[in-house]
């Protein structure tokens, strides 16, 4: 029978790109155009960034100055902290990539990497700030609210998942902050790596330039399943037999979810077309952003494939970290001095986004490691 519906869904799908050619041109060119100015920038150079500092063996100074905090916090070793950094600097998939990297290299456990891979994926900064908050909402510090309380529901996430199937002996950490272990953790790693510098930089540019390339292909190619589906009025059918039944909500509103469940940049386009006041519009984004879409679910689906971690994690994970989101978003907006009417749209530089997120992502990465150091050396003082 599974077998029957994928064949019967990929030939409606091949009679849609045939029936409409200019309208997949068009979709397809318009997901491509995202990820060549949010996308791209947020996660080439962190992409090689990461495949470098892994091979330097700088996860495993990590490793040893940083398990005294995310042991106890988040059951994780301390390693884990550089994915945490990493996928909360680029956004999607960022987080996946290194927990397979990790997984694949026995560093982390099976329980340990779904742990790991339910907190560390999340829109960049640079499409929050940008693309959101300063391109559709025309207000560039609501990307404090929405960042915030992205950023802060997915802790809560990784918090909640500290329970997820954990050990016993996996509650305190056998090890303290130690410089000089850490510097020997490192050196040990370094005398590992047979490949010379030439070669591990060369790799790195590869495999990063396989893997946007393969973001970008997901980000196309989704696109044009959701354009096709709003030709053929699908998410208005589910948005109007839903208004039946919730009736509090139009169906403009509704069917701006259902295409955000599906991608999240329309989506976030929809609701802010579909919604009146800023509170309204602020909440249906972080439920969005905090899902991510069925393109994002794809991407982190096919990075896993190669390991044994289990995706029914990261899918809970995702409708945990959306229903938080909003419930912090409306507390932070009630605090936050912003009109509750909505803002126009203001029309931003593309010149200007492509750098502004490759800054944000450099920020918010100096910021991740400074707290998780912090945390780690004031816990351990403690």
């Amino acid at each position: 029978m599974s077998n029957l519906i994928r064949v019967i869904a990929l030939s409606l799908l091949a009679l849609g790109m045939f029936i409409y050619p200019q309208e997949v041109l068009r979709s397809a060119g318009e997901g491509l155009t995202l990820w060549w100015r949010f996308v791209l920038p947020a996660l080439l150079p962190f992409f090689v960034l990461s495949e470098l500092l892994m091979a330097s063996g700088f996860v495993h100074f990590l490793g040893v100055l940083l398990e005294s905090f995310m042991r106890p916090v988040f059951r994780l070793p301390g390693k884990a902290a550089f994915v945490v950094a990493m996928g909360y600097t680029s956004g999607f998939p960022m987080g996946a990539v290194l927990t397979a990297k990790l997984r694949n290299n026995k560093e982390i456990t099976r329980e340990e990497g779904e742990r790991l891979l339910a907190f560390t994926n999340n829109p960049s900064p640079g499409f929050m700030f940008g693309a959101v908050a300063s391109g559709m909402l025309g207000e560039p510090t609501l990307g404090i609210v929405l960042a915030g309380s992205v950023y802060l529901s997915n802790l809560i996430v990784g918090f909640l998942f500290r329970f997820y199937k954990a050990a016993p002996k996996s509650l305190q950490s056998s090890s303290i902050p130690s410089f000089r272990r850490a510097w020997q953790e490192m050196n040990h790693a370094q005398n590992r790596e047979s490949r010379s510098f030439g070669q591990i930089l060369s790799d790195a540019v590869k495999q990063s330039t396989n893997t946007v390339l393969m973001v970008a292909g997901f980000m196309a190619i989704f696109s044009v399943i959701l354009r096709l589906l709003n030709l053929w009025h699908v998410p208005l059918l589910l948005a109007t037999l839903s208004h039946r039944i919730i009736r509090i909500l139009e169906v403009p509103v509704l069917q701006a979810f259902f295409n955000g469940l599906f991608e999240m940049t329309l989506g976030c386009q929809e609701a802010i077309q579909a919604l009146s006041t800023l509170n309204q519009q602020v909440a249906m984004l972080a439920l969005i952003m905090g899902w991510g879409g069925l393109s994002v679910f794809a991407q982190i689906a096919g990075l896993i494939s190669g390991t044994d971690l289990r995706f029914s994690s990261f899918l809970i994970a995702r409708a945990l970290h959306a229903v938080i989101a909003l419930g912090l978003s409306q507390i932070f907006l009630s605090v936050a001095k912003v009109p509750t009417s909505s803002l126009p749209v203001r029309i931003v530089d593309p010149s200007t986004l492509f750098w502004n997120s490759w800054q944000i992502s450099a920020l918010v990465f100096l910021g991740c490691m400074s707290v998780l150091s912090i945390l780690a050396i004031v816990r351990f003082r403690n």
